[in-house]
């Protein structure tokens, strides 16, 4: 296999520490509000690397943090807290709010059938492990207390910038604008390993520690989560590009620091997803979340197939319309896949099974092609191999694509006309403008496992896996 890494910048053989073992630490959400579909690109590309390096042989222990400790826009302590304003926006504790969203993360995953990691661990959950990798830090000279709180000197790790391929020059004060003048670092790219001394003093979540009442910098947990579960050998650690800087080279700076060796070999970054006025966000225009797609009749499988076909590595531009193109290619491949005729009497045919799943590997090999695996595909559906090596091939495929080819969103003649006198009856609603008892009827079509969407052409429905 080859991949691209962020570290060397290149594609490169990979290489595990140990054979056929894959230790992979992935970041995760942090849990004030809703994960928007562009972070949901990312979890995809993260879950489709796993799979694949399982479906080529390896075992993958995979290992991720739930961020539900004050989590700082920058390392300024200038930011904003966004779980304490998840909590000031819906009047709950950061507590209720970390809880209802890290289920919130999770049941989308589910919908778009992404694995849960073999680990999963909070970031409260690891206060007495930040402790001790500072005291260390302190102790061997890389840290330094000021005002009240600790830092990280980052003039002791020569290769600070190795990761982001960043210039230092451009990072001194008042050259840009997201570098805060901080009298109290020595450096102005140090980061906080722990805050005594905020400017958030209602700030919910605090801990005692050797230098104060407190709580960690929120880069230190990926670390300790890691190195508490993986050991203090990394194989692959992915994010999102904007992870890059300065969040995992801030990890790989107090880690290296800590550990006394080169951390992780691997670092793998998925692109972003843009909408028509760039990177998206959940601060401006509308929020596409996956619950806003299936309200509004998408399939969410259908999303996790508009994100197959581009690579991971290149910016996707998300519309309605780009992924109504994909609702209308995965619907079609169900139907293929539907409508492969398997004979009673037919075995798989060994030779062409093996050919095509060497292609399929080949794609996943080649850092991770997935419109490459989708062609291979294809290209079995459109071949003229029997029923039985056809169908084998597609759930072998799966197991990568997750696509759910073999289930069948089939209706029975029953529900198909209750469901049908369902949609008229929601029709006549909106054209009473009883928008109220509309929504009900989605609603209550929801509940019996029927996704409805309004095209032009009228409302079209479709049972959900």
């Amino acid at each position: 296999m080859k991949v691209y890494n962020t570290l060397t910048k290149k594609v490169e053989p990979f290489v595990p520490n140990h054979p056929n073992e894959v230790k992979m630490y992935t970041c995760g959400p942090t849990v004030y509000d809703y994960a928007h579909i562009g972070n949901l690109r990312t979890y995809i590309f993260e879950d489709v690397l796993e799979k694949s390096l399982n479906y080529l042989g390896y075992s993958v222990i995979r290992t991720m943090n739930i961020t539900d400790v004050g989590h700082l826009s920058n390392d300024s302590d200038d930011g904003e807290d966004k779980m304490l304003k998840g909590a000031l926006r819906e009047k709950k504790s950061v507590y209720e709010i970390a809880q209802f969203y890290t289920d919130a993360f999770f049941e989308d995953c589910q919908k778009l059938n992404i694995a849960k990691p073999k680990y999963v661990s909070k970031a409260s959950d690891h206060i007495s492990d930040y402790i001790n990798m500072i005291e260390k830090l302190l102790q061997d000279g890389y840290a330094y207390q000021a005002n009240g709180n600790v830092y990280f000197d980052v003039s002791k790790m020569p290769h600070y910038y190795e990761l982001s391929g960043k210039n230092p020059d451009d990072l001194k004060i008042a050259v840009r604008d997201d570098v805060d003048h901080d009298t109290y670092k020595k450096n102005p790219a140090d980061f906080g390993l722990w805050f005594t001394n905020s400017k958030f003093n209602d700030q919910a979540m605090k801990w005692d520690s050797p230098w104060g009442i407190g709580y960690p910098g929120w880069h230190i947990e990926c670390s300790n989560i890691a190195i508490h579960f993986l050991g203090e050998y990394l194989d692959i650690h992915c994010g999102g590009i904007d992870n890059i800087f300065p969040h995992h080279s801030n990890e790989i700076a107090q880690s290296e620091a800590y550990l006394g060796h080169k951390w992780c070999n691997y670092w793998m970054h998925g692109e972003y997803l843009n909408d028509e006025t760039g990177k998206m966000s959940k601060s401006k225009g509308e929020f596409l979340t996956l619950s806003l797609l299936i309200q509004k009749g998408y399939d969410p499988l259908s999303y996790r197939y508009f994100c197959l076909e581009s690579h991971y590595r290149k910016q996707l531009a998300f519309s309605y319309s780009s992924l109504d193109r994909a609702v209308s290619s995965y619907q079609s491949l169900k139907n293929k896949v539907k409508n492969i005729t398997v004979n009673e009497d037919e075995k798989i045919d060994e030779t062409l099974f093996q050919t095509y799943q060497q292609k399929f590997k080949d794609a996943l090999n080649d850092d991770l092609n997935t419109a490459n695996a989708l062609t291979v595909l294809y290209e079995v559906l459109k071949s003229n191999m029997n029923g039985k090596t056809k169908r084998e091939l597609v759930k072998d495929f799966d197991q990568v694509l997750s696509l759910s080819l073999l289930e069948s969103n089939e209706i029975d003649e029953d529900l198909k006309q209750k469901v049908l006198s369902m949609i008229e009856e929601r029709k006549l609603a909106k054209q009473k403008k009883d928008f109220e008892k509309a929504d009900e009827i989605r609603n209550q079509l929801k509940e019996m496992g029927i996704q409805i969407k309004d095209t032009r052409e009228g409302t079209i429905f479709e049972k959900i896996n």
